[in-house]
């Protein structure tokens, strides 16, 4: 049985991570809950599930929760503030942490609870890019594994264990290529939020959404690939697949490719994981190749032409040190402000070049989480005066 902290439970990945719990009771028992200010959808879950501990970054909803269940007699303890869920992810009494917390708040609970030895299924992009100079070393010497639940890097992971890590060559990540695939830059002059969160395939939260449109989704996937595999960002291509049936493939040195298939869910690539080194039960409709749409699949190029976040993240890999940071804190504030209606949706793009421009010497800096804490700090607060300057 694992003992599970679910960090973003929540968001998309949490509920589907906490309906695996519920259709497996025998095989997890839920520790620990963490959201940001959901507090409606985590009450729900909390009586549910009867965790230990639930954490809400916003600290004012999480007194009102806590409250709440004191008046209820529920015996969950509550913790606010920013750095809460790092209570949740070192609980004593839980195994593995889920880290699903969208962006770069997500690295701080999983950094601690890899200190404390925790196994890491980890969906968060933002760990990686931000701290895999750093996470992937401290994993190795706490003897931790990080499973990985995002879909692609699941069945990258997938795929090299049934192919033999050392024969491998190539990385294919797959992707749908979002709402704008086959666009030009001059028709996504005028995109707005709403066509911009329209994806053909995938339903996930609002940031994430928005990477897919700019495709910097695909850049995160590089650095975190890079990482997670221990291979170069050039030996790592995007392959547009609008079916998403053919999460991510491998091409070995003789050539062979090996590709994991499935339906759009992420329901698989978390069952992967928690069930780790063995295969768990069925919990949702299998995959049908003669279903419409699974027998027509199709591959194009990326068009790194139109979506150019996808060649700065190349850049970016290359280059290392800070500017991963620098790029993943100037992209979120980015899409946040083109959420909130302050920018264009080619001001994304351009906010994140102009801030990765101004810290080109952040490449020679060595990450730890000290730095890398400051780079994205810094990054932000630049990202935040240029866009003050579209308004």
């Amino acid at each position: 049985m694992r003992h599970l902290s679910i960090l973003g439970s929540t968001g998309s990945i949490g509920k589907q991570t906490l309906e695996v719990c519920r259709k497996a009771p025998a095989d997890f028992t839920v520790e620990g809950l963490s959201c940001g200010s959901d507090i409606d959808t985590l009450y729900e879950q909390i009586k549910e599930f009867s965790p230990k501990a639930a954490a809400v970054s916003d600290e004012s909803k999480g007194a009102l929760l806590a409250k709440r269940l004191k008046e209820e007699g529920i015996s969950t303890e509550i913790y606010t503030g920013p750095s809460s869920s790092t209570v949740t992810a070192t609980l004593s009494s839980c195994d593995t942490v889920v880290g699903a917390i969208v962006g770069f708040a997500g690295l701080e609970p999983v950094y601690h609870a890899i200190k404390e030895g925790k196994t890491i299924a980890l969906a968060n992009k933002e760990t990686l890019v931000s701290g895999g100079d750093f996470i992937m070393p401290l994993a190795k010497e706490k003897g931790v594994d990080i499973l990985p639940i995002d879909s692609e890097h699941s069945a990258i992971w997938q795929c090299i264990r049934n192919g033999d890590e050392k024969n491998l060559d190539r990385i294919l990540i797959t992707a749908s290529g979002g709402p704008f695939r086959g666009k030009s830059r001059d028709e996504l002059v005028d995109v707005t939020a709403e066509k911009a969160l329209n994806h053909p395939t995938w339903k996930m939260g609002g940031k994430i959404t928005i990477d897919s449109a700019t495709m910097m989704n695909k850049g995160l996937e590089i650095i975190e690939a890079h990482h997670l595999f221990g291979v170069s960002v050039d030996s790592i291509d995007v392959v547009v697949h609008p079916q998403s049936v053919v999460h991510s493939m491998v091409m070995m040195k003789d050539g062979s490719v090996l590709g994991q298939m499935g339906r759009p869910s992420m329901i698989l690539p978390i069952l992967v994981a928690l069930y780790y080194p063995e295969r768990g039960p069925a919990v949702s409709r299998p995959f049908n190749p003669f279903e419409e749409g699974c027998n027509n699949l199709t591959f194009e190029k990326c068009d790194t032409d139109v979506f150019r976040l996808v060649g700065l993240a190349y850049d970016v890999g290359r280059q290392g040190g800070l500017l991963p940071a620098v790029m993943n804190a100037a992209n979120e504030t980015a899409v946040m402000a083109f959420l909130a209606g302050k920018i264009g949706f080619l001001d994304i793009e351009k906010t994140v070049f102009d801030v990765c421009s101004g810290f080109a010497s952040q490449a020679s800096l060595k990450a730890d989480f000290d730095t890398v804490r400051q780079a994205d700090a810094e990054a932000r607060s630049k990202a935040e005066e240029i866009i003050r300057k579209y308004s």
